[in-house]
């Protein structure tokens, strides 16, 4: 496997609103790994995820994500940025005025793609990958939860990314459906070797899918079994 860092925080405080919520956080991740970001609510691990896609500037210490240094980002390399993530949440954010095919073809043509046919098959593969192929023409409000979710594992999928981010992806949904796309993430990166950080707190489903896991706690991010900070 190529070892290559798709994550690097140096000594970086993590703000919010009211402030730093994490101080002096050490992490690397390399390429094609899966990773758990754990801890309580408030611990700090969404604010994590928002400096990681830039949508909270990084303010102190040192950060790369996908080869882009965080500090000092300009606000045009954002959108290059997120050309090479994923983003999952835990609340879907699908567009409701359109229906699953419509929802991820704005992701495709944002970055610029044109050609209808090749708009066409990169959808439907990437929503046959997620198992909501015969689901392309509903509106997104007829799908279930665990479907919604798996279209938005679809959109995220759908620009080839390098980096899955995904904020508490089973968040809202019921244990069998929670474990079905738990499944599903870990089989695209055993497949893909695309890179997934989860925030969870469902302990059940790390037991059932271990990897890898890092903790906001006690204003930092830790390692569990490690005595130092995550390196």
């Amino acid at each position: 496997m190529d070892r290559e860092e798709i994550i690097v925080l140096k000594n970086v405080n993590v703000s919010h609103e009211e402030g730093v919520v994490l101080k002096n956080v050490n992490f690397s991740m390399q390429k094609g790994e899966f990773v758990y970001l754990i801890g309580k609510s408030g611990a700090g691990k969404t604010s994590l995820l928002r400096t990681l896609y830039a949508d909270s500037p990084l303010e102190q210490g040192e950060g790369t994500v996908c080869g882009f240094n965080l500090v000092g980002l300009k606000r045009r390399q954002i959108p290059l940025l997120r050309r090479r993530l994923g983003i999952v949440f835990q609340n879907f954010q699908l567009l409701t005025d359109r229906n699953v095919y419509d929802n991820i073809a704005f992701v495709l043509r944002s970055i610029g793609w044109k050609d209808k046919k090749k708009i066409d098959e990169r959808i439907m593969e990437v929503l046959t990958a997620v198992g909501v192929d015969s689901k392309a023409s509903y509106q997104t409000y007829k799908l279930s939860e665990g479907e919604r979710q798996r279209v938005g594992i679809a959109r995220a999928l759908v620009n080839t990314p390098d980096l899955i981010i995904a904020d508490e992806p089973t968040g809202n949904l019921d244990p069998i459906t929670s474990s079905e796309i738990m499944h599903l993430l870990t089989e695209i990166n055993r497949q893909s070797g695309v890179s997934m950080l989860i925030s969870t707190h469902d302990f059940m489903m790390i037991d059932k899918f271990p990897a890898r896991m890092v903790c906001c706690e006690d204003g930092t991010l830790i390692e569990p079994g490690k005595d130092d900070n995550a390196q």
